[in-house]
């Protein structure tokens, strides 16, 4: 039965009329809430629904044994079913009313189900748009099954709630806490509302139903692991005859490649069955693996992945390489070798907790290591790209929440600093999803997401200029795309892969940096591949392609087996521009005709027609020298011509497009010669040598037409061929640019800084040295930026300080400006920064999936402390109750009750503007329900005999609440972590003090415990031979 026909089928049943109609559900009909929504969807002529649920609240009792041997448990019964919200009252009296009778062998299991809609679709293309819209309203599990006789999309979220109430024939919870739950799903059960509304106004504004195949573009909120689900409306039709018979597209001589299935041996293939991990290649050049790290995915039940592998892609053994210390679960990450050396970016640990971190693994001692990076602050992110270059690591895009970036930082990891680039050019716009490489000292990036569509826009970044370029390369444009794979491979970028899927075969489009050309190649398929969210990388002559694949919610999950391409054959396109120029030329079997220039016509003619498309890249075959395997160092050349030929040759070059307009024109020889810089094109058209070989043949109509149109401008209808024996007659050479001129240098916010300021005291006639007090460094605070406390003291700065602060502000780029001061040396550590431009202090900071908030003019906040705040989100507290003698704004509260799930804590802090800030925290992070805020001194509002843990974070020591801690404790014992300033000499010394110590104050409360230190970990240099400690210190009963 084709689609039409189960169609119609299925409508016929939904219209029947009330008194005849039943269904499986419950209640036997559809749901009212949902019904314009499933007439909407049965209306378009590509989709028709078969089962729903506008979402619901219930009660089922379910029996725990059966009376009959051998056979399954019956389904049990509800005891409670509503498709709008409940009445708490209505609910308690139900529950525990005594005549509710409820089966002694039953259980009791409280729910909230958000909706769920099934839709058949008439093909991929038809719910890829469906799944594009129900995702951007917050349907963020939606799915579409793998392709078959039959195209299924579930619509759906993940805001259940399930919850036992009781068993054996009675209610177990309380009445206050039903209560509780009833609010909570009645919550739900609105969110749930608001997301179908918002779904049906989409599907309506986009044009649905009535007949149209439309849907409208959503916003396409990214999932964690159904990413084949994210195609956007707006593609169209992709069908296999306009992609391999598009006009305008480079047929190659290689006809297509193979896919070739890796086995896998040493472990077990499914281990690999990842997405959204990260691969680089480690070894020497003549034994090469694949490294593995993260992802979604693996052995058992599929989740984040923090697990390591190296794979032999000659062998297919694959190898488990993990040690102790490994970064969190994540997915969304980067990683990127530089020597030896593996640097871990990001990525996403959940939902929440999206990462900034950067973790370094020596592949030589398989060593891990938490780095902490000084410099800019470096925002979290995850589906981000990066790309080294020497010791650097570039990063750009990515999303965090709603936030997708545009910005581009870089890693120096010999000095482990963070910096954002100020970049000039056509910058891309922001993106996730997307691809980088590098070749030579530039940066490629392709495609990506930016919210709404799929992009497929090729950019490039020269790492020494800092200028972006949007590239409009000639040949056909490989289709938008995001989560594809890019490599490069000799002088070649590769990208394959990606959503849109293609269903039946893989196009692999290259693009040949010598002559700036697109070409595309068809890849066999073998029916088992999805690379998407998959990686790519290049081992000698394959590329080997490591998991991918898709999420299909109501369905299952699709994961592709590891292959690998051979790229030989792709040998035979290496020729240089020259060399592919004559071949195309002797393939026509007729000599070339020369011109009246002494040129061939063939090349002239092809390269007029590529001269409209080409941008210009500066890569030419003579722009680029080979450092070794298929890493480039790209060169820029100028053309030096006489000066009194230099306005012929300016005209010239700028109509064909060959100057470049990036870098500054410049004299030599005390003005003789006037360099001109020039586009890769132009490289590979214009040879110096034809000024020997051709010299004889160039003879021009009129002897004195050059003079004359050097004197009256040049001729309105010169052709290419002709434009380049004009030049060569003028006797122009192209050389190598030494030095490179950019005609913009990039300001940065330093200079931009500098130069505002002089420009300010000179017109209020201060003296010069004034400019010594300007700051060189600051720092950024949420959207707050911090000047250091020595800058702009002296008293004079104070008067003019209502344009200074502005002009500040605006150089470096912010609404809010502020000025350090230190830290009170109190109890309560005010923080005494000032405010110089905004209206008040509050910011917010995200770190770890966590939100600080706080009034940075009376509070500070700890920066140094990120290592320590991971350790303790690490630790599983589920079953403990925490006591934190320093809360302050939260800095470790929040990783327990967050991270660490501890069931209970208590947090004590005297700050007044810290318990404000905290108690903020708590509620934004949503966990204060398992906090109680205890203001004033720890030593008189600690609660005792309570805590499996306290915590102990005050600087330089916190020795005075070691009894506090002490009596906190339950009178079985638990852990200390205590923090101190230490010197470096003295760790051994002062280990041995704080474990007597605890051991004397213990025996003095009355405890006979065993004390010992089980671990010191060192977080920080404080200052010069000074460390930040802490000791787990672990108090253990001895059995009397």
């Amino acid at each position: 039965m084709d689609f039409d026909k189960r169609k119609a089928s299925t409508l016929s049943l939904i219209n029947t009329p009330p008194q005849n109609y039943s269904d499986k559900s419950p209640k036997g009909s559809l749901d009212l809430p949902i019904l314009p929504l499933l007439t909407l969807l049965n209306s378009h002529p590509s989709y028709f629904t078969t089962s729903s649920c506008s979402g619901r609240i219930s009660i089922l009792s379910t029996p725990t044994t059966t009376s009959t041997p051998n056979k399954k448990a019956k389904g049990g019964k509800w005891v409670l079913i509503s498709h709008d919200p409940v009445d708490p009252i209505s609910v308690v009296d139900l529950l525990f009313n005594p005549s509710s009778g409820f089966d002694e062998a039953s259980e009791l299991v409280f729910r909230f189900e958000p909706l769920i809609v099934a839709v058949e679709c008439r093909d991929v293309e038809s719910g890829s748009k469906l799944v594009s819209v129900a995702v951007s309203c917050g349907f963020r599990e939606s799915g579409i099954s793998s392709v078959g006789k039959r195209v299924i999309v579930a619509i759906r979220c993940s805001i259940r709630l399930e919850v036992p109430l009781g068993g054996s024939g009675g209610v177990l919870v309380s009445e206050e806490y039903v209560r509780f739950l009833v609010g909570i799903a009645n919550g739900k059960m609105e969110s749930n509302r608001k997301r179908t509304d918002l779904f049906f106004e989409k599907l309506v504004s986009g044009g649905f139903g009535g007949g149209g195949n439309g849907v409208g573009s959503g916003e396409g909120d990214e999932l964690e692991c159904a990413e084949a689900k994210k195609i956007e409306a707006s593609f169209g039709s992709l069908s296999e005859s306009r992609e391999i018979g598009d006009g305008g597209s480079t047929e190659v001589p290689v006809n297509s490649l193979s896919i070739d299935q890796l086995v896998v041996s040493g472990e077990p293939t499914e281990r690999v069955y990842l997405w959204g991990h990260s691969a680089c290649e480690v070894g020497n050049e003549t034994k090469k693996k694949v490294l593995i790290f993260g992802g979604f995915g693996g052995m058992g039940r599929h989740a984040r992945r923090n697990d390591c592998f190296l794979l032999d892609p000659i062998s297919g053994k694959l190898e488990d390489f993990n040690t102790q210390g490994r970064p969190s679960p994540r997915l969304g990450h980067t990683s990127s070798l530089i020597g030896n050396l593996m640097y871990i970016i990001g990525g996403r640990a959940d939902p929440s907790n999206i990462l900034n971190d950067v973790w370094l693994l020596n592949t030589e001692n398989s060593q891990w290591r938490l780095l902490e990076c000084t410099g800019t602050y470096f925002p979290s992110r995850h589906r981000h790209a990066t790309a080294t270059v020497g010791s650097k690591i570039y990063v750009f895009g990515g999303i965090h929440n709603d936030s997708i970036y545009s910005s581009l930082h870089v890693l120096d990891t010999e000095k482990l600093e963070w910096s954002e680039i100020c970049m000039q050019g056509e910058r891309p716009c922001p993106r996730h999803s997307h691809s980088m490489v590098s070749y030579g000292t530039n940066l490629f990036i392709f495609g990506g997401y930016d919210g709404e569509k799929a992009l497929g826009d090729l950019y490039s970044f020269d790492v020494l200029t800092c200028l972006w370029k949007k590239e409009d390369m000639a040949g056909r444009t490989p289709y938008a795309r995001f989560s594809h794979s890019m490599f490069v491979y000799k002088h070649f970028i590769g990208i394959i892969g990606g959503c849109p899927v293609r269903q039946h075969y893989q196009d692999l489009s290259l693009l040949d940096l010598r002559d700036c050309l697109w070409k595309h190649i068809r890849v066999n398929s073998f029916g088992k591949e999805l690379l998407v969210r998959s990686s790519g990388s290049v081992i000698a002559d394959d590329l080997v392609m490591i998991g991918g694949g898709a999420s299909c919610y109501a369905f299952g999950t699709k994961f592709s087996e590891p292959m690998k391409i051979s790229l030989r054959p792709l040998a035979c396109l290496t020729d240089t521009s020259a060399q592919m120029l004559t071949k195309q030329v002797n393939y026509r079997n007729e000599d070339p005709q020369k011109t009246k220039n002494g040129f061939t016509k063939s090349p002239a003619i092809i390269y007029e027609k590529l001269s409209d498309e080409t941008s210009g890249l500066k890569l030419g075959n003579e722009g680029m020298y080979t450092n070794g395997g298929h890493q480039g160092v790209v060169s820029h050349f100028v053309l030096q011509v006489e000066k009194k030929y230099a306005k012929l040759g300016k005209d010239l070059l700028k109509k064909f497009g060959w100057l470049d307009l990036e870098r500054r024109v410049y004299s030599l020889e005390n003005g003789l010669h006037i360099c001109f810089p020039v586009t890769g094109q132009f490289c590979a058209l214009y040879d110096n040598n034809q000024h020997g070989a051709h010299a004889a043949d160039i003879e021009l109509n009129d002897p004195s037409l050059l003079e004359k149109i050097t004197s009256k401008g040049l001729l309105p209808d010169v052709t290419i061929s002709a434009a380049l024996s004009y030049l060569i007659t003028c006797g122009a050479t192209k050389i190598l640019d030494e030095v490179v001129r950019v005609k913009k240098s990039s300001s940065s916010p330093l200079k931009m800084m500098n130069d505002s300021v002089t420009l300010l005291i000179n017109e209020q006639g201060f003296p010069a040295e004034l400019l010594e007090q300007l700051p060189t460094r600051w720092e950024r605070l949420g959207d707050i930026v911090l000047l250091p406390s020595t800058s702009f003291k002296d008293p004079l700065w104070e008067t003019i300080s209502d344009k200074l602060w502005p002009t500040v502000a605006a150089s470096l780029g912010t609404q809010r400006l502020a000025r350090q001061g230190r830290v009170a040396n109190t109890g309560t550590r005010d923080s005494s920064l000032e405010m110089l431009v905004g209206d008040n202090g509050w910011v917010s900071h995200r770190e770890n999936g966590i939100l600080y908030s706080f009034d940075a003019t009376k509070c500070m906040f700890s920066w140094g402390n990120l290592s320590e705040k991971l350790r303790m989100a690490h630790l599983d507290c589920m079953d403990e109750v925490v006591v934190d003698l320093f809360a302050g704004i939260g800095y470790f509260v929040l990783p327990f009750l967050v991270r660490a799930k501890a069931k209970m804590l208590y947090a004590c802090e005297w700050n007044p503007h810290a318990v404000e800030a905290l108690r903020h925290n708590l509620h934004a992070n949503s966990v204060a329900d398992r906090c109680v805020v205890l203001e004033g001194d720890n030593r008189l509002t600690a609660p005792k005999g309570v805590a499996d843990r306290v915590c102990l974070g005050l600087l330089p020591t916190s020795e005075g609440s070691w009894v506090t801690a002490v009596r906190a404790l339950r009178s079985t014992g638990g852990i200390l972590h205590v923090h101190a300033n230490v010197k470096d000499s003295e760790e051994v010394e002062w280990s041995k003090y704080v474990s007597s110590s605890i051991s004397d104050i213990s025996s003095s409360e009355g405890h006979q415990w065993k004390v010992s230190v089980e671990h010191v970990e060192r977080v920080k240099w404080y200052a010069p031979h000074i460390r930040h400690l802490v000791a787990d210190v672990r108090c253990v009963q001895i059995d009397r």
